[in-house]
């Protein structure tokens, strides 16, 4: 079975203050039908994606691996391709070039927090690219409004919603990824792989911790890169205990230090 989860959009809410308090008045939901992969390892970051496609009216569909991602596209023939970067399994831009390379390939977006991600994604043929942290609806809107100006619902085409709600951080998905990283972090140490898992590792915890503007992490992930001793995991050990022990906590100071 492919490594995949498909995201469903609950029925919409009936009363009309209720769906202008959530922002989907009818007919603010433009790519209604409308379906997205996204080729994503962080559950945190599918997390925005998920509530930015649900105000547009996009079902979203997850892999979590490149390998995940091509049985995947065997199978369904998504509207749009969201990929990450850096993935368990492999680049990101091999995928990318392997999606572009098809008769009637869909828009492929890349996505990272790297500075450098843009030019990367890009070389390898992506149509487009969306920068990490995944927070801005108003910014993903007019992303997908640019690149699928034909899957948008009639009379809507050149309507961007006109507001940025902002996105509510899930403590949970956050706390999954932080769980992930520390059992990476225990594995590659008892394995005495612990060089290898350093540069995924790095990567993963950095996109992460741009996601929940968390800059000490960001710092301690990116220094772990470059050291080749299993004892310089020991910052990133007590800072990962200390967020699994109160994910809420420390996504709420690091929402305090952004308003």
């Amino acid at each position: 079975m492919p490594n995949t989860v498909t995201v469903e959009l609950p029925d919409m809410p009936r009363n009309r203050a209720a769906l202008d308090a959530m922002g989907e008045m009818p007919g603010s939901q433009p790519l209604r039908g409308v379906t997205i992969l996204a080729v994503e390892d962080s559950r945190f970051a599918s997390e925005a994606l998920r509530l930015m496609s649900r105000r547009l009216g996009v079902r979203l569909r997850r892999a979590e691996t490149i390998q995940a991602a091509r049985s995947h596209l065997k199978l369904y023939r998504p509207n749009l391709v969201i990929v990450d970067l850096g993935l368990p399994d492999g680049r990101g831009e091999a995928l990318i070039r392997e999606i572009v390379a098809k008769p009637a390939a869909p828009v492929v977006l890349g996505t990272s927090g790297d500075p450098a991600g843009r030019a990367m994604a890009l070389a390898a043929g992506a149509h487009g690219f969306l920068d990490k942290p995944l927070e801005s609806f108003a910014a993903f809107h007019a992303l997908l409004l640019h690149h699928m100006p034909d899957q948008m619902e009639p009379g809507l085409a050149t309507q961007i919603i006109p507001f940025d709600a902002p996105l509510t951080p899930d403590a949970l998905a956050l706390r999954d990824d932080f769980a992930r990283a520390a059992a990476m972090i225990e594995a590659g140490i008892e394995a005495g792989t612990e060089a290898e898992t350093q540069v995924y590792l790095s990567a993963f915890l950095t996109g992460v911790a741009h996601q929940s503007r968390d800059a000490d992490l960001a710092a301690a992930a990116q220094h772990a890169a470059t050291q080749p001793s299993a004892s310089r995991f020991a910052t990133l050990r007590q800072m990962l205990a200390g967020r699994l022990a109160d994910p809420i906590a420390a996504f709420g100071e690091a929402a305090a230090q952004k308003t």
